[in-house]
């Protein structure tokens, strides 16, 4: 019984030095990234939490929404400069993610979300912006036009999550940790590191068939991705959307706003006609655009091809 005890204690201590020696590396990489990628915009309270945003230009609002694991830099690698010269831009960081927080894990669900983007529309006095959303940020921009339409001038949405999609890319398993506190000790811990041995698989997924640009990591905000907070308010994002989007299909035939949507026919991450359908087959007046070609990250890889839908959808909804 001694021996069997020393044993387990001997392997327990092992257990908690590995796990030391990753917290340790983990806290030094997100250091490192923290004082690389310092908050670059302003800061608005809202009910649940805290939004960072940037804010360029003059003339009509566009709101840009960026998608799962990500935040605000994926438009600043070349959008928000291009559409900052005849628009009023304002980009922000998702609830939880970039430099963005939320109070609780419960405001990663759709309609908390939308909420508070909503509550920052009304505080920072926005007159009808145009959203553009992309990937989950499409999702909730959705979710704001079925619960806050007033607020909206319309919906220009790139690659957007629309409905239920049975699985994704293997890439993206190391997400799922649907414990909180699991959640958490891998957040502080594996991580990071695997996100560093795995991210260039990672990422060529999110981009193909397209190549992934080599400054991505840097001017479109990758390097934020190797945080403990942004494995975790991935993972969080991750478990809420199916508690919310199939109820939120139920709504979309109400939505009566301008609404776009530009997809790429080989995004490896969201199955295209699945998610045009979802809206297309209750809004036939859909303004949509397919490109051959192209994977989940247009607002990267297709700048122009973005802000030509984006112009169209502008002059939809600032017409009058």
């Amino acid at each position: 019984m001694d021996t069997v005890l020393t044993v387990l204690a001997a392997m327990a201590l092992l257990v908690m030095v590995v796990l030391l020696g990753f917290a340790g590396f983990t806290a030094m990489v997100a250091g490192k990234v923290s004082k690389a990628m310092k908050p670059m915009g302003a800061f608005q309270d809202v009910t649940g939490g805290r939004l960072h945003y940037v804010e360029k230009g003059e003339g009509p609002t566009l709101l840009l929404i960026h998608g799962l694991g990500g935040n605000l830099h994926n438009f600043g690698y070349t959008m928000i400069d291009r559409l900052a010269k005849r628009y009023h831009v304002i980009a922000i960081d998702r609830p939880g993610c970039g430099h963005s927080e939320r109070d609780s894990d419960d405001m990663a669900r759709l309609p908390n979300q939308a909420a508070m983007i909503a509550d920052f529309i009304r505080r920072k006095g926005v007159q009808k912006p145009l959203i553009v959303g992309h990937s989950l940020g499409g999702a909730i921009s959705l979710r704001m036009a079925i619960d806050h339409p007033e607020l909206l001038g319309g919906l220009a949405m790139l690659a957007p999550l629309t409905a239920i999609q049975e699985s994704a890319p293997a890439v993206f398993n190391g997400l799922h940790a649907p414990n909180p506190a699991v959640r958490g000790l891998i957040a502080n811990t594996f991580a990071v590191p695997a996100s560093i041995r795995n991210g260039a698989a990672v990422v060529g997924t999110i981009f193909a068939p397209e190549p992934v640009p080599e400054d991505f990591r840097t001017r479109g905000g990758g390097l934020l991705s190797l945080r403990p907070v942004a494995f975790y308010a991935a993972s969080t994002d991750m478990h809420a959307v199916p508690l919310d989007i199939a109820e939120q299909q139920d709504h979309y035939a109400q939505i009566k706003l301008p609404l776009g949507m530009l997809y790429g026919d080989d995004d490896a991450v969201l199955v295209a006609d699945k998610h045009i359908e979802a809206i297309q087959s209750v809004l036939p007046d859909l303004h949509l655009v397919r490109m051959s070609g192209v994977g989940h990250m247009p607002l990267v890889t297709q700048p122009d091809a973005c802000e030509g839908f984006i112009d169209d959808m502008a002059k939809r909804v600032f017409a009058s």
